[in-house]
């Protein structure tokens, strides 16, 4: 009776292991993606135009993408733009495609998130 009762049980627990473990780290590259565009944006204040901000961003999000972690360097785009809607901001915006991320390997018929993490930070820049 055991026996039958973990060959029915065992299937269905390891899909629900396996699908916590696949979204798990889904969920760990969405916030890193947010955290990456939220420093990325700290770290171009300190840029006196757009390209030297430019500059400070893409070295930075270099460092960080060298020191490991859960993104891939060659799938992270991250763009530095003043904002539209305020001339005294800086957009920091940040993508990475997720598509080779563990969670697109489940079964088919389930919700699956989006394939690109699009992350925006606005930040001010100078004075209060």
């Amino acid at each position: 009776m055991a026996a039958i009762e973990f060959a029915i049980v065992t299937p269905l627990l390891l899909t629900f292991l396996f699908g916590i473990i696949a979204y798990g780290v889904f969920f760990g590259a969405v916030h890193s993606v947010q955290q990456l565009a939220a420093s990325s944006a700290r770290v171009a204040m300190g840029g006196l135009d757009e390209e030297e901000r430019q500059d400070l961003v893409a070295d930075y999000v270099s460092d960080v993408l060298d020191e490991g972690g859960i993104l891939a360097a060659d799938h992270v785009d991250v763009v530095v733009t003043a904002s539209e809607a305020n001339s005294d901001s800086l957009v920091v915006s940040v993508s990475y495609d997720a598509s080779e991320l563990p969670v697109w390997n489940l079964y088919e018929g389930l919700p699956l998130p989006e394939r690109t993490i699009t992350r925006t930070s606005l930040i001010r820049l100078g004075g209060y």
